[in-house]
C-alpha cells in the first residue's frame, strides 16, 4: 500500500512544536493553563535540513525536545530554553528512512522512533530499510539500539506509546492494527484489531495517534475517517473498542498526547492544537491553537524546514 500525496503524506505535518509547552507531556500531566497561556505565545523554531518537514515531536520531563524529520530523514534534538538544536540521530542510522513518530522513554532511556520508506512519493530521506520498521536509539546519545520490522510487507508505522511495564505499542496506518512489542521481544504481536481502525478509502490514512489515558486505557485516532476511539486495556489485554462521539467533528486528527485527568492534547491536520476532555463515551473539544500552516500538494517543494 502507497499514501496518496493528497490524502495524508502532504500534510507533512509541520506539527505543533506548540505542544512543548508542557514539559514531559508524553504520557505525563500538565497544567492546562500553563499549555493554554504558551499557546498563545506560539513561536516558530528552525529545524536544520533542507527539506526537513518534520512530523512528529516528544519531550522528557526537563524539558529536551526530539523531532523526527520525515523529509531528510534523521532526528533533531533541541535544547530547553537555549532552542540549541542539532541533527541528534543521522539520516539513515539503523538503516532508517523517513522519521514519523518518535517518543521518549526516559525509563528505558530509549527514544524511539517509526521508520518508513517514502522514496516513492520523493522523499529525500536515505536508508537501507525497505519495510517500515520500529528504531531504538540511546536516549542520551543517539547511538542504535536496535531495529524491529513491523509484521507484513504494506505496514505503515505512524505513532508511538508506552506503557508502565514497558512494553510499546505502535499504530499501523496502513492496517486497521494496534501492535505491540513487549521488552527485549524481537516480533511485535497484535494488541488490538478492529474494521473501525481502517482507511476510509485505499490509499489513505486509517490509524494515527496513540496515548494512554489517566484511566489506563489507550485512546487512538483514525486520521482519514476523523476517528477518536478507546480501547479498554484490563490485565494487559485488550477488550471493548469504543467509537467516541465528539462535541466536534474531528478533521484529520493526528498526533495525541496525554494532557492529564483524562485529557489530550490533539492536532487535528486541518491546522488546529485541541484540548481533548474524555466523558464516558464522549469527549467535549477545545480549540486551543489554529494558525498552524495546512500546505497543500505542493508541500514537498517546500524549504524552509520550520516547525509550527
Amino acid at each position: 500500500m502507497r499514501f496518496q500525496p493528497a490524502s495524508y503524506l502532504t500534510f507533512c505535518l509541520n506539527v505543533s512544536l506548540v505542544l512543548f509547552v508542557a514539559q514531559g507531556i508524553d504520557g505525563r500531566s500538565a497544567s492546562y493553563t500553563t499549555v493554554e497561556a504558551a499557546a498563545q505565545k506560539v513561536e516558530s523554531i528552525p529545524i536544520p535540513g533542507m527539506k526537513a518537514f518534520p512530523e512528529s515531536i516528544t519531550s522528557t520531563t526537563e524539558g529536551t525536545l526530539y523531532i523526527g524529520r520525515l523529509g531528510d530523514g534523521g532526528i533533531v534534538r533541541i535544547r530547553p530554553h537555549t532552542q540549541e538544536n542539532a541533527v541528534f540521530v543521522q539520516p539513515g542510522a539503523l538503516g532508517s528512512r523517513s522519521i514519523l513518530g518518535v517518543f521518549a522513554d526516559e525509563a528505558s532511556n530509549t527514544l524511539w522512533a517509526c521508520s518508513n520508506d517514502l522514496s516513492a512519493l520523493s522523499a529525500p530521506a536515505t536508508g537501507s530499510d525497505t519495510l517500515s520498521t520500529l528504531k531504538a536509539f540511546d536516549l542520551s546519545t543517539g547511538n542504535g539500539k536496535r531495529s524491529v520490522s513491523l509484521p507484513g510487507t504494506h505496514a505503515f508505522c505512524n505513532d508511538i506509546a508506552v506503557d508502565a511495564k514497558g512494553s510499546i505499542y505502535v499504530t499501523d496506518s496502513a492496517n486497521p492494527t494496534i501492535l505491540r512489542l513487549f521488552p527485549g521481544a524481537t516480533t511485535f504481536e497484535i494488541f488490538a484489531q478492529d474494521s473501525a481502525f481502517s482507511a476510509p478509502q485505499s490509499g489513505s490514512a486509517g490509524l494515527d495517534g496513540i496515548a494512554f489515558g489517566s484511566d489506563g486505557n489507550l485512546y487512538v485516532t483514525n486520521y482519514a475517517a476523523g476517528g477518536l476511539f478507546r480501547v479498554e486495556v484490563k490485565a494487559g489485554r485488550a477488550e471493548r473498542i469504543t467509537a467516541l462521539s465528539g462535541d466536534h467533528q474531528l478533521r484529520f486528527p493526528d498526533a495525541l498526547r496525554k494532557l492529564g485527568d483524562n485529557s489530550f492534547l490533539l492536532v487535528e491536520g486541518a491546522g488546529t492544537l485541541d484540548r481533548v476532555v474524555i466523558k464516558d463515551n464522549g469527549f467535549a473539544v477545545t480549540p486551543m491553537y489554529g494558525k498552524f500552516f495546512y500546505p497543500d500538494i505542493g508541500c514537498p517543494d517546500r524549504h524552509d524546514g520550520v516547525g509550527y
